[in-house]
């Protein structure tokens, strides 16, 4: 019975985890590594494992840094089942569709390169029907219901709070005469975060893998960060220039257009043309909107008789290229949510080509930006940034907005592994060096009996791991 840790260790993306027990290998995740070009082309690396001796993959969310390796992982000779929660089973269609048409077309850009210097083609990633393929392999399962995935194995979620859908995962273990408990954190959420319920309260583990994105950082409260969003509106309306938002299509997108909508009169957003430039994000707002099952109490009772979007009545869905070109003929009056989130590319690239170097426009980050990522050079305050091979001076007001992260903080994480009793050891992956120490220092000052920093490759023996208490 054993652990191994793979992916997202040492670094944010590319969630990958492997569970022996006995003859069966149960993978958790299987993530996309993102970043700039040198990350992202360890993507085509050999799995270290043979996918095709994989029995089952368990799948926390649908962020494509969870699941954006999975048609890979299908094309390369897996054919067991993935399991998720039902509404990640439903994103997963649109990130997975979306990931698999950006590969097919930035192939067919650099073989047109190619072939102009007589080079062999390249072959995307991978393609729509291997996601169709991968689609046909997902089992969705409700939250708090517990099922055996594999002889000796079960499984249950509960929810995560960090999108919709999200989940931490329970996983009970038999070998012969041991038994084992782990729980994966999956990716948290914040307390008290829109639209979403808090993470679930668990209690009972012998071992926890747990995320550590934000775990040496405290956010902004909800308070606080309300007022600074509207600061951010008011300043750029007085300056007449245009905000951009590089948003995750979903999550982040989401709880935009809700805030939005609860503070529209406050903000005085009817001086403004919103824009959600997304087709991705307008798929996964309508999945949100249909599963209003999982909001917290407040966004229920919004929801409840509406039979359309968040009522924002300047709010255009822009579903084509043609209609996201016309935005930047706007010099003012224009909040423009776009992806990616990382600013890696989509038609947020082409806003900021048009607005950075302008200095009445306002950039507000609303996500985690990984290491090498556009996003994270306009976090670190680069004056120069390159797009489309062309370097542009960096004049916009650039903004970070912790407080609207989907991650939990220091704080939000160590409230939910505080509800262990016994406090059991942790496992932390998901997150940068700095991170992660943090948080291992924080936990062990909570109580935790050890808190260690995984690294690829890592072997954890569960058979004779003490248990707590």
């Amino acid at each position: 019975m054993e652990l191994e840790f793979y992916g997202a260790t040492g670094e944010v993306t590319g969630s990958c985890h492997i569970l022996r027990i006995g003859d069966r290998q149960i993978l958790l995740e299987c993530g996309l590594i993102q970043g700039g070009r040198r990350q992202q082309a360890r993507n085509r690396d050999d799995f270290p494992f043979d996918p095709r001796k994989i029995d089952a993959v368990v799948l926390s969310h649908a962020h494509i840094d969870h699941s954006g390796r999975l048609p890979l992982l299908v094309q390369r000779g897996f054919s067991g089942p993935i399991y998720a929660q039902s509404a990640t089973t439903e994103f997963c269609k649109i990130m997975l569709e979306d990931s698999a048409r950006l590969a097919e077309s930035d192939a067919a850009t650099e073989n047109r390169k190619r072939a102009r210097k007589d080079l062999p083609p390249v072959s995307p990633l991978y393609t729509v029907s291997d996601v169709e393929r991968t689609l046909r392999q997902f089992v969705p399962l409700p939250y708090e219901h517990r099922q055996e995935i594999l002889p000796g194995v079960g499984i249950r979620f509960q929810d995560a709070g960090h999108i919709l859908g999200s989940a931490c995962v329970e996983l009970w273990l038999q070998a012969g005469d041991t038994s084992r408990k782990l729980v994966f954190s999956g990716d948290l959420g914040q307390y008290g975060t829109p639209i979403l319920r808090d993470p679930a309260v668990l209690t009972d583990a012998d071992l926890v893998i747990m995320e550590s994105t934000y775990g040496e950082r405290l956010h902004r409260d909800h308070e606080a960060t309300v007022a600074e969003i509207a600061d951010i509106i008011a300043n750029a309306d007085h300056r007449r220039g245009n905000i951009l938002i590089p948003s995750f299509a979903v999550g982040r997108s989401q709880e935009l257009l809700y805030l939005f909508s609860r503070h529209y009169a406050a903000w005085k957003l009817h001086h403004w043309k919103i824009f959600l430039d997304s087709p991705m994000a307008i798929r996964a707002s309508e999945v949100y909107w249909n599963n209003d099952s999982l909001y917290d109490m407040e966004a229920r009772i919004m929801r409840k008789g509406l039979e359309g979007m968040p009522p924002l009545p300047n709010l255009t869905l822009t579903r084509t290229p043609a209609q996201s070109q016309r935005i930047n003929r706007m010099p003012s009056g224009a909040i423009i949510i776009a992806g990616s989130g990382m600013c890696e590319g989509g038609r947020i690239v082409h806003h900021l080509k048009h607005n950075v170097w302008r200095r009445e426009c306002e950039v507000i980050i609303v996500g985690y930006q990984a290491e090498g990522t556009l996003g994270r050079r306009l976090v670190d305050g680069n004056p120069y940034v390159r797009i489309h091979h062309e370097t542009i001076r960096v004049q916009a007001q650039i903004h970070t907005i912790g407080g609207l992260s989907a991650h939990g903080d220091q704080n939000d994480m160590a409230r939910w592994y505080g509800s262990f009793r016994p406090r059991p050891p942790v496992y932390l992956v998901h997150g940068e060096a700095r991170a992660a120490q943090g948080l291992a220092k924080r936990l062990q000052m909570d109580g935790a009996p050890s808190a260690t920093i995984a690294e690829r490759g890592m072997r954890v023996d569960l058979a004779s791991l003490a248990r707590p208490g």
